[in-house]
């Protein structure tokens, strides 16, 4: 995870500062998914942060189960939401989903 492009280090800075316990695979997904195309207009902390959200969702909850079952995206994401920020919490972020402060999660 070294040398790249400078908005690869930059993320890859940010990524640690984040949550600087992360395990390694988990933090080679993110980078891998936040310098997507799909998230590369996004400013580094944003397009960090939706990919760290998203890994966790669906390589640490029961989301996709949930899915599978026929929960709706909303509820399903309301049922995941507390693993999802003892999983920040234990990766040392000081960043947590709220819902109610209208975050998309």
């Amino acid at each position: 995870m070294a040398g790249g492009t400078k908005r690869q280090k930059e993320m890859r800075k940010a990524l640690r500062s984040m949550a600087p316990r992360m395990p390694m695979a988990d933090a080679e997904a993110i980078l891998e998914a936040a310098l997507a195309g799909h998230l590369r207009h996004l400013p580094p902390s944003i397009a960090l942060w939706q990919a760290t959200t998203s890994r966790i969702r669906h390589a640490h909850t029961d989301y996709d189960a949930l899915l599978d079952e026929g929960y709706d995206r909303d509820a399903a994401r309301f049922f995941v939401l507390d693993h999802m920020n003892q999983m920040l919490e234990d990766w040392g972020s000081a960043k947590r989903l709220d819902p109610s402060e209208g975050q998309e999660f």
